[in-house]
């Protein structure tokens, strides 16, 4: 599993429990709908900017989810 993938899956979970589509998401955080879903299918790597972005909208810190890519990387 690469950075991007594990990335990716942490990212939808965390949209799914919010009870956000893609496309809220993408607009409350200022990014583009295809960009989301390319982050969740592991296809871009998010900048420093955007995992914050995404996380201040998700109402989680950013490390807890950089955290659970480290722990789900090492896992694999």
């Amino acid at each position: 599993m690469t950075i991007e993938e594990g990335f990716g899956l942490i990212l939808k979970k965390y949209r799914n429990q919010s009870g956000l589509s893609q496309e809220a998401l993408a607009f409350k955080s200022g990014l583009d709908r295809t960009y989301i879903s390319l982050l969740e299918r592991g296809k871009r790597k998010p900048t420093i900017n955007t995992i914050f972005s995404i996380a201040i909208i998700l109402n989680e810190r950013p490390s807890k989810l950089i955290k659970e890519l480290e722990d789900l990387l090492d896992a694999v």
